[in-house]
């Protein structure tokens, strides 16, 4: 089951990161078609937001087809992945976390390795198009 939580530095409101962390974990693989959702009242308990919040997040995945509720059940996933299967993405993640422990022993603060990685994103994006 996902784990939510939030990140006041994003520049996402709260209901948008939650659908963002959806919208990833199925591209990742971490959340399958018929996995549940945790509860609402879960998610503003672990996270200390307003129960409209997480409906709000919620419906907006219902809308997109995403996730469907089922009243007095809960809310599950309904739209399996069309993102590389899992066991692509497993090396390239470990690279990845090799990269950020080399960021951090450059002395790299986490604000500082998002901006790197969004910079060298964008680069990369428009060479690749070039």
């Amino acid at each position: 089951m996902i784990q939510f939580h939030l990140d006041a530095r994003s520049g996402l409101s709260p209901y948008q990161q939650l659908v963002q962390q959806v919208r990833h974990a199925l591209r990742l693989g971490l959340l399958q078609e018929g996995d549940q959702l945790p509860k609402v009242k879960d998610v503003v308990a672990d996270l200390a937001i307003n129960p409209n919040t997480v409906l709000k997040a919620y419906r907006e995945l219902e809308h997109t087809g995403l996730v469907a509720a089922r009243p007095g059940v809960g809310t599950f996933v309904t739209a399996s992945s069309t993102g590389v299967p899992f066991a692509t993405l497993a090396p390239l993640r470990q690279d990845l976390r090799r990269w950020l422990a080399k960021a951090r022993r450059a002395g790299l603060d986490d604000e500082s390795i998002e901006a790197l990685f969004a910079a060298t994103f964008r680069t990369g994006a428009e060479e690749d198009i070039a």
